[in-house]
């Protein structure tokens, strides 16, 4: 299959190209217009795949749920927004809960799905700190240790991928060690940590931090804090929530501009109520939450906010037309940076001869022409 567009997002720019797809493969890109086609999109943006690293759920769908059907419900119909891959997400809870949430996610990989690839998992908690503990339920926050987690990565054969922990309360940094070691990325979250603890981390292996600014010491400038870490350290990575709700639009500029265009990460944090209307109403980690006009989620109990509704399409309209960031600096966040966090960017993150064939074609207010999933239509 050959497709084509006088907009298609190659080597940081816009090009007139068209990409043949064999096999769920790129396999050549030639010039617009040299090739018979069969698609051709005309001025739609073709870009590379949405990965989202950061995602509980959707459609009354969350990981901690451990509901197969739910599950490819959810890979199914995420394609609506133009992602191609993803982390599913859980979030703190009992161990009992977590061991069955990763073994539904290790059998529905196993045994096959529609739509977006299941990259892995996002193991979120419960290794916390209790004061940016957020809408994380503190009953079941533990302290990490090696033995724990060796059983969790068993009952997810091996494809718990990322964890989001609180790297201060880890002693000698042995546990970050231990998991960096064993391939698992290491994101600094829900976390007390000083700015000089966060150096410590990276210099024992931590490569992200979980929902930049949400979650974690903010900056001073006497006491730089875990979003002075961000800013600072350049090549450690930096989820951020695009939704404008989480965090303003001139922060989210400031981090961009900030990180530069190679290590920020849009993410959703998105829950099982994306998908549902407003006002709707569901247990999250134990605690009932609720959807706000502007599609964010808030505990009832505090009006705390507990994560978004966020589409990564709209996420980067946000980013391009409201927080006025270069369009390479958002498109990347959402592409190629993920996937070379995740080590994965050999196959993954952008458009060329041997990477998988996802893609995404945009209309020009955002919203999703077509997305393809190894070559596979899915719209």
């Amino acid at each position: 299959m050959i497709i084509q567009s006088k907009k298609v997002w190659l080597a940081d720019q816009f090009f007139a190209a068209a990409i043949e797809m064999q096999d769920g493969t790129i396999t050549s890109v030639f010039p617009y217009g040299s090739k018979p086609v069969d698609v051709d999109y005309g001025d739609k943006r073709i870009v590379p795949g949405f990965l989202d690293i950061h995602c509980h759920g959707a459609f009354e769908f969350d990981t901690n749920d451990a509901n197969e059907e739910g599950l490819r419900n959810w890979t199914k119909n995420i394609v609506k927004e133009g992602v191609t891959g993803f982390l599913a997400t859980t979030i703190t809870q009992s161990e009992e809960v977590l061991t069955a949430a990763v073994a539904n996610v290790a059998k529905v990989m196993e045994d096959g799905y529609e739509g977006a690839e299941i990259l892995g998992i996002h193991f979120e908690g419960p290794y916390l700190d209790m004061k940016y503990k957020g809408a994380q339920p503190e009953q079941f926050i533990v302290k990490g240790t090696i033995e724990q987690f060796e059983r969790y990565q068993a009952a997810a054969k091996g494809n718990i991928k990322y964890i989001t922990m609180a790297t201060e309360t880890d002693e000698d940094f042995a546990f970050t060690k231990y998991l960096t070691e064993n391939g698992v990325v290491v994101s600094i979250g829900h976390s007390a940590a000083t700015y000089e603890e966060a150096v410590m981390a990276y210099a024992n292996g931590a490569r992200s931090m979980t929902h930049v600014y949400n979650g974690m010491t903010p900056f001073n400038h006497r006491a730089n804090g875990l979003v002075g870490a961000a800013y600072r350290l350049r090549t450690m990575y930096g989820e951020i929530i695009c939704d404008g709700n989480h965090s303003t639009l001139a922060a989210l500029n400031n981090f961009f501009i900030s990180k530069g265009p190679d290590f920020s990460i849009m993410v959703s944090d998105a829950l099982m109520a994306k998908g549902t209307p407003i006002g709707s109403k569901f247990i999250f980690g134990g605690n009932e939450i609720e959807i706000y006009p502007d599609g964010s989620a808030h505990l009832t109990s505090t009006g705390g906010l507990a994560g978004s509704t966020l589409k990564l399409n709209e996420g980067l309209r946000i980013l391009v037309e409201e927080a006025m960031v270069p369009f390479n600096y958002a498109i990347n966040s959402c592409t190629i940076n993920p996937a070379r966090c995740l080590g994965i960017d050999d196959k993954k993150g952008s458009i060329g001869v041997g990477k998988d064939a996802d893609i995404v074609v945009l209309n020009a207010d955002y919203s999703v022409a077509q997305t393809y999933v190894k070559g596979a239509a899915q719209l």
